[in-house]
């Protein structure tokens, strides 16, 4: 007898960096279990209906501005489900308005936190390491334990066969420009879980440009495209350069004021990247930023 499939809409609730998490009940099915807010899509409900409609109900907010975040299918002993993720930003003044039992959790917080195998993916895609190396060299990511690793290589240099010797969970590790991501074979898109923008690419596009299941990472040098990042849908940004760089000495560094102003003023994960060493993630966290990024000390 074929299992029964149940169709149901998550909310991802995002503040400055944290998550809105609640608590499943020992009598629902995977109780005792940390759950994102979400329920059953009706019949002649469209998910992103079902999804505003769960919010409101469960969470005691009404949010009209949402995104995909991905579309993940999961089989359990009794049961399939398909879980339709959208996400959106809660504004300051609504904050006060959440109901019991729902709680911010950082991003770290979440791996220590007991959910539904379904939730897996969820919680691999929305947890960040706090560093990122940025190197010309892909072989790098065989020292990526605890960072991704943003390749950051010339078209002409680029060469995908270069990814064939690595595994899956390797690769996941791995950050690539989108220019070539459309370069790979089928079987290693998959397997990339983490796209880069550069600023001038990121300007180009619009809401509903961006492909649905991976994280976006974007190069932001000024507020504008900050602002414009966190509007078509990107998961975090590289702010820089944050101190002068050897590389580029002509360029007025940022500063760490700047870092802070910008980090306070968006939803987006920000990674300090220009001058750092990793002794400086402390001091960036401290302004606002989730991690930093670096070449050289890294």
């Amino acid at each position: 007898m074929p299992k029964p499939i149940i169709d149901i809409a998550i909310g991802l609730l995002f503040y400055h960096g944290k998550v809105l998490v609640g608590w499943r009940e020992a009598k629902q099915h995977q109780g005792n279990k940390y759950e994102f807010p979400g329920g059953k899509v009706e019949q002649g409900e469209s998910p992103e209906d079902a999804c505003r409609r769960e919010i409101y109900e469960e969470v005691g907010i009404g949010l009209k501005q949402w995104y995909p975040f991905d579309l993940i299918q999961h089989e359990y002993d009794d049961v399939i489900v398909n879980l339709h993720l959208f996400y959106t930003y809660v504004p300051e003044n609504l904050l006060g308005l959440i109901q019991p039992p729902w709680t911010w959790y950082s991003r770290d917080q979440l791996t220590q936190l007991n959910f539904p195998k379904a939730n897996e993916a969820i919680i691999q895609r929305l947890v960040w390491p706090h560093f990122i190396k940025v190197g010309s060299h892909v072989h790098a990511l065989n020292l990526a334990h605890d960072s991704l690793l943003y390749w950051r290589v010339d078209t002409e240099q680029f060469q995908a066969q270069d990814l064939l010797q690595y595994s899956p969970s390797v690769l996941a590790k791995l950050i690539l420009n989108v220019e070539h991501f459309q370069q790979l074979p089928n079987t290693l898109k998959i397997m990339i879980k983490t796209l880069h923008l550069k600023q001038h690419q990121l300007m180009q596009l619009k809401k509903g440009d961006l492909n649905t299941g991976k994280r976006y990472i974007v190069a932001c040098h000024d507020r504008v495209a900050l602002q414009h990042a966190e509007h078509v849908g990107c998961d975090a940004a590289f702010i820089s350069p944050i101190q002068t760089t050897q590389t580029h000495p002509d360029t007025k560094a940022l500063g760490w004021q700047t870092l802070s102003e910008w980090s306070t003023s968006s939803n987006l994960l920000i990674f300090a990247l220009g001058g750092l060493h990793p002794d400086d993630l402390i001091k960036a966290q401290q302004s606002g930023a989730y991690g930093i990024a670096g070449i050289r000390h890294f």
